[in-house]
């Protein structure tokens, strides 16, 4: 990406006093070269940001699709409700938070209750 310039600088000085002589640019004709490189960068700035958006956005639907397969597998596991009831009851915290531990730990409570306390 180039730089921000302002034509009025680059055309300042000489190109002025030099004049019109054959192969020279005109004032004109410097201002439209800079004018045209700034859409330019400007374009393939949105050609970046538009890849760099669809490839954040594929990243984002995978990470949700792994999550939800995640979650299908720990719905599978059988917890014991007087497990849950247990946990709940002994460290004060809700059922859902329980209920997760338990599914992440295959059903078993003790290491349910020491990934909690720790």
């Amino acid at each position: 990406m180039a730089a921000n310039v302002d034509p009025e600088e680059l055309i300042e000085g000489s190109i002025e006093e030099r004049g019109s002589a054959p192969g020279q640019l005109k004032k004109h004709d410097l201002k439209e070269a800079v004018h045209l490189d700034k859409v330019t960068d400007y374009v393939e700035e949105k050609e970046i940001s538009g890849d760099t958006i669809r490839k954040a956005v594929s990243e984002i639907i995978k990470d949700k699709s792994i999550k939800s397969q995640k979650e299908r597998e720990l719905a599978k596991v059988v917890i014991k409700k007087d497990d849950v009831e247990l946990i709940v009851r002994e460290l004060e915290i809700s059922k859902v938070a329980a209920e997760r531990s338990l599914r992440e730990h295959m059903g078993d409570v003790i290491q349910a209750l020491h990934s909690l306390t720790d």
